[in-house]
């Protein structure tokens, strides 16, 4: 007589109560988290390679100053932050006035200004791996490729590149899962518009106003466990190089 092996006896009623504590706003806050995250962690790893790349390889003075504001999302509180973003994207900000010239519509309270307040939000968390990243590669590649001639862009494209690889997972790793946990920049640029800028943080913030705290752990605890999960992997990543080393 066969049965079922424990775990999936055990994950099916898990699953099934899990789904009905959760309604639809619930599941529509998760897509729209996850979409957050995966259209801000494209769009950083692709404007951040050069600037970690500028910052890794350059002596210029400046470095400090533009390395200083990048960093700055790591002790600015994220309301401060997102205060000044709507200030500057609102409608009577500069870069708000500027797009209504253009024709273009506002980004406050909408998906593109949650893509771009995350971006802002983030970057240090995507710049900092891949820099420290390109600093690891040293000068010794890249001569050694000067030498049989390669041009800059290759030496960057098939040396640099290949070399950085596991900063670039890091920071795709480290980028998605700190959009995921945003939730002062994000209400204050996307306020907490169902469907449309709602994501799971401020859906918990709403459970718990309603006291309705079955919801909240529900989709706390999922928080809890990813967030877990991603630092154990980026840990036992770390102690893994570090015991191959």
């Amino acid at each position: 007589m066969s049965s079922a092996p424990p775990s999936d006896a055990g994950a099916a009623p898990a699953f099934a109560a899990l789904s009905s504590l959760l309604g639809p706003d619930d599941w529509s806050a998760i897509a729209l988290t996850l979409r957050l995250a995966a259209t801000t962690t494209v769009l950083l790893l692709v404007l951040a390679t050069p600037l970690a790349w500028w910052l890794a390889r350059t002596r210029a003075w400046w470095k400090g100053p533009v390395g200083a504001v990048v960093a700055l999302p790591l002790v600015l509180p994220p309301t401060v932050l997102g205060f000044y973003l709507l200030v500057l994207l609102g409608p009577q900000g500069p870069v708000g006035r500027l797009m209504q010239a253009w024709g273009l519509g506002p980004l406050p309270f909408t998906f593109g200004g949650l893509v771009l307040a995350s971006m802002v939000y983030s970057l240090p968390f995507v710049v900092q791996p891949l820099q420290q990243a390109f600093e690891a590669v040293g000068n010794r590649p890249l001569e050694v490729a000067a030498t049989l001639r390669a041009a800059p862009w290759d030496r960057f494209v098939s040396v640099a590149l290949p070399l950085a690889r596991p900063g670039f997972l890091t920071a795709g790793v480290l980028g998605f899962a700190h959009t995921v946990g945003e939730f002062g920049v994000v209400l204050m640029m996307g306020g907490n518009i169902p469907q449309q800028t709602r994501v799971v943080s401020i859906q918990i913030y709403n459970h718990v106003e309603a006291m309705e705290y079955a919801q909240a752990h529900a989709l706390a605890g999922g928080m809890l466990a990813f967030s877990f999960v991603v630092l154990l992997w980026l840990y036992g990543r770390g102690a893994g190089r570090r015991h191959a080393g």
